[in-house]
């Protein structure tokens, strides 16, 4: 008797038959046998296990999709991980260079600065020679005027 269920099992195997339409088959294939066995309850008792059956592979079905399910997440979360991880070090990149450029801008600033100072030193030096030149600029003129009246005073003599 259980030989014909074996049988038919590996021949439903054998034709990619699905999980789901399995019970219904069975149950269908004991309705038929059912006939012979009437007199005594075993049909009743051979529906209920195909139905016990039809449950237990549709528990089982759940089972599996629940697992696949699982599985697709576990997938999608390392790969969420790892999404997240390389935008981390991205930032982390982005960051450093945002810290080495607010540096190379604060040292411009400091030598704009001190260039800024030299500037105002190289002007105050031009200042003092421009009014020191002034000041020899006067003197000759007082030479050159010293000279000009000792000539003209001479010229008359």
């Amino acid at each position: 008797m259980f030989e014909k269920f074996k049988k038919t099992e590996e021949f439903e195997q054998g034709t990619g038959m699905l999980e789901q339409e399995k019970p219904k088959v069975e149950a269908e294939r004991i309705a038929e046998q059912a006939g012979s066995g009437s007199e005594i309850g075993i049909a009743d008792l051979m529906n209920k296990r195909a139905k016990l059956e039809e449950a237990i592979d549709y528990v089982g079905l759940m089972i599996k999709n629940l697992k696949d399910k699982r599985t697709r997440l576990v997938k999608e979360i390392e790969d969420e991980s790892v999404d997240i991880q390389n935008l981390k070090e991205k930032l982390t990149k982005v960051s450093d260079y945002i810290e080495e450029e607010g540096r190379g801008i604060r040292e411009l600033s400091n030598k704009r600065a001190q260039v800024e100072k030299q500037a105002d030193e190289v002007g105050a030096l031009i200042g003092n020679l421009r009014s020191k030149l002034a000041s020899i600029d006067s003197v000759v003129d007082g030479e050159e005027t010293k000279v000009k009246s000792i000539k003209d005073s001479r010229q008359k003599i």
